[in-house]
């Protein structure tokens, strides 16, 4: 039985190779596109639990094709590239990715950060499936958000850390336990990724996402969801 289907992107051969490799062993059913072109025409024609998309590939870009993929797709992103710098990690993840790994990078680092981007949080028992914010509606059970009775697309981690928040309403709630709750225990440090997702969130829930009314700053200690 498929663990899960991934798409592995990539313009060299041999890297493409041995990912497929590597998952097919792990129960992944892995199909790969050279191109960023490739990858938009196969998520059109089927579906996919993850995407692994190297940053940067002749023609349409890591960037662009995530960009691409992200505003069609539920499917989870992470990115591949040799840049490690915190404003290269910040521009992935504001594309739309869920995740970012630095080539070269490990095996058994891969399969966790893998996991790691298609685990889900289960609704919490007794927790209202339906909550009305501002003009916003969250599904909880759905895993769907509309605004003005129109849908707005949430990446799976943004959906995640939204009901993480709607979980633990006007609580504070520290960035070390809001990153591992919502993206495992190997996530602790990752503070980077709480900015950039928690004001990705902002500009899709708040009516002024300058100003903030639900999703607060708590200074020194993390963030806090207010109702």
């Amino acid at each position: 039985m498929s663990t899960g289907r991934i798409l592995v992107v990539d313009d060299e051969p041999q890297i493409r190779r041995v990912l497929r490799t590597t998952l097919a062993a792990q129960g992944y059913e892995v199909f790969d596109a050279k191109t960023g072109e490739e990858a938009l025409l196969a998520i059109r024609d089927q579906r996919f639990d993850l995407v692994l998309l190297d940053m940067n590939m002749p023609g349409m870009g890591g960037l662009a094709a995530c960009r691409e993929l992200r505003s069609g797709s539920e499917a989870a992103i992470i990115m591949l590239t040799v840049r490690d710098s915190e404003s290269d990690k910040v521009i992935a993840l504001d594309s739309g990715a869920d995740d970012y790994i630095t080539k070269p990078f490990g095996v058994p680092e891969l399969l966790a950060r893998i996991r790691a981007a298609l685990r889900r949080l289960p609704v919490v028992s007794g927790q209202s499936e339906v909550l009305q914010l501002d003009g916003v509606e969250i599904d909880l059970a759905a895993r769907r958000v509309r605004r003005g009775g129109k849908e707005v697309r949430l990446t799976p981690k943004e959906f995640d850390l939204l009901q993480y928040f709607v979980a633990n309403s006007s609580v504070p709630i520290p960035h070390t336990k809001l990153l591992q709750a919502v993206w495992g225990p190997d996530y602790g440090d990752q503070v980077e990724y709480l900015r950039v997702f928690v004001n990705q969130l902002r500009k899709k829930i708040e009516p002024d996402p300058a100003h903030p009314r639900h999703l607060l700053t708590e200074p020194w200690v993390g963030y806090r969801f207010e109702p």
